[in-house]
């Protein structure tokens, strides 16, 4: 049976340098608010490893952000349906690639997280207060949030909640791929922000919690082995946040929204944009991990028997 698991774990390396993926596209209850509009995109489609670091927040320090980034700030009722859309490149959907919008070898949960800002195109994220609103893990079938996001041509659906206040916001959407997690650095984090302003709700003030902080290299959503029958998955993080304080359910599916035009979303001045890096650490590097790339500052010695090979200028990998 482990030389089933093997082969699968070697076929998901074999496509892992294609499989990376870029929130980049945001719908409210059905309507698109346009391309890479109102979301910080990075160029490159990189994951993060390092859960210490502070590019786990919302990109862009070892992915540099897409310029100019965008200032836009997306109108969002509390109460309403959001659409994250998902695809390989910035380029969007290419029905011809076979890891757009993911490499169906990364599967691991889907988690979108709200927190409240002063200024919702300020680059300065760290110290943000965070609240999960949604969570899709692994079902009893063993089926992931990534495969229903794959079925669903890159789209993930949930609601921002009625009872929160209204001002603006930083809405977090992240795909944890698990294919290399059985040791760690081995899980790869994808994650984008995109800029609301949300209108309506009431007066909730959710618990929250920091990134980094909220998760830990050791968490068993994090560290864990998917090449097995696994009896239930733990997602990482705190509960999904209701306002009636009840656990919320992962949807099963995600229905597509339609692609009318929106009216354009409000504006505000650009600001400069914020640079982070990962820590500084000691040790050797597990297979899979992070190894080397611009601005990486992590170790770079592979754990025996495995080298650092260069994906591209910003990511290399033990390999």
């Amino acid at each position: 049976m482990r030389s089933c698991a093997s082969l699968f774990a070697s076929v998901a390396l074999a496509t892992s340098a294609l499989a990376h993926t870029i929130f980049q596209e945001m719908y409210v209850n059905g309507v698109d608010q346009d391309h890479i509009t109102g979301i910080r995109v990075p160029d490159y489609d990189g994951p993060i490893t390092d859960v210490t670091s502070n590019d786990l927040i919302c990109n862009g320090g070892i992915n540099p952000y897409h310029q100019p980034i965008s200032t836009a700030i997306i109108s969002t009722p509390a109460g309403a349906q959001v659409t994250a859309e998902w695809h390989h490149t910035l380029a969007g959907a290419d029905p011809s690639d076979p890891a757009d919008p993911i490499d169906p070898s990364h599967k691991g949960p889907v988690i979108a997280y709200l927190a409240k800002v002063d200024n919702a195109t300020d680059l300065t994220v760290t110290g943000l207060q965070w609240f999960k609103i949604y969570e899709d893990g692994m079902d009893s079938d063993q089926s992931w949030g990534v495969d229903r996001l794959i079925a669903n041509k890159g789209k993930v659906s949930f609601s921002i909640p009625s009872c929160i206040t209204a001002g603006q916001y930083l809405l977090r959407v992240e795909i944890i791929a698990l294919h290399a997690a059985s040791s760690y650095p081995g899980a790869q984090f994808y994650m984008e922000c995109a800029q609301l302003q949300i209108t309506g709700g009431g007066n909730t003030q959710p618990a929250t919690v920091n990134f980094p902080g909220a998760y830990s290299g050791t968490d068993p959503g994090i560290k864990i082995d998917i090449y097995q029958t696994l009896p239930s998955y733990t997602v990482p993080g705190p509960p999904v946040f209701t306002c009636d304080g009840s656990s919320a359910p992962a949807p099963t599916s995600a229905p597509a929204p339609t692609s009318a035009p929106a009216p354009p979303p409000s504006t505000s001045a650009s600001v400069p944009p914020a640079t982070s890096s990962a820590p500084a650490s000691s040790g050797s590097v597990a297979h899979y991990g992070q190894c080397g790339g611009l601005t990486y500052s992590g170790p770079t010695t592979c754990a025996a028997p495995y080298s650092c090979v260069k994906s591209s200028d910003y990511y290399s990998q033990c390999l």
